[in-house]
C-alpha cells in the first residue's frame, strides 16, 4: 500500500495532475459525463503521485478522484452578441460568489487534504 511506503520516508513530494478522460467520440458514453474544454464529453480524474524526494522514483499513487462537470444550459438559439456578453458576464459573477469547496481548484486543496489526513493516521498507528 502506496500510504504505508510513504510513512516510511523521511520526505516525500505529493504531486498533483488533472486528466481530461474525453469519451466524446464515443457515442454509447453521453449519459452521466460532463463537459471538457472545448466540447468534449467525459470524466476528470485527479490524480495525487507520491514521488520519492531523493531519487525521483514514483512510490505509487495515494490519492484520485473521478468527477464530471455539470451541463450547462444552452443559450437562446436568437441570442445577439450584446446578450451574450451580459449571460457570459452575469455566469462569471455567480462563479466568483461559489464557496471555494465547489469550485475545481478546489480539488488541489481536497488531494493534500486527505493524503495529509492518510499518512498522519498511519504514521500515528506506529508510534511506540
Amino acid at each position: 500500500m502506496t500510504s504505508e511506503i510513504v510513512a516510511e520516508q523521511d520526505l516525500v513530494l505529493c504531486v498533483g495532475d488533472t486528466t481530461f478522460l474525453d469519451y466524446d467520440r464515443i457515442v454509447a458514453k453521453t449519459e452521466g459525463y460532463g463537459l471538457l474544454g472545448r466540447g468534449g464529453n467525459g470524466l476528470i480524474l485527479h490524480s495525487a503521485l507520491a514521488i520519492d524526494s531523493q531519487t525521483g522514483q514514483s512510490l505509487g499513487m495515494l490519492w484520485q478522484k473521478v468527477w464530471h462537470r455539470e451541463p450547462k444550459q444552452k443559450p437562446p438559439k436568437n441570442e445577439t452578441a450584446e446578450q451574450k456578453k451580459k449571460r457570459q458576464t452575469a455566469a462569471r459573477n455567480e462563479a466568483r460568489k461559489r464557496p471555494f469547496e465547489e469550485k475545481e481548484s478546489y480539488r488541489w486543496v481536497e488531494a493534500l487534504i486527505a493524503t495529509d489526513k492518510a499518512i498522519r493516521t498511519l504514521c500515528e498507528a506506529h508510534l511506540p
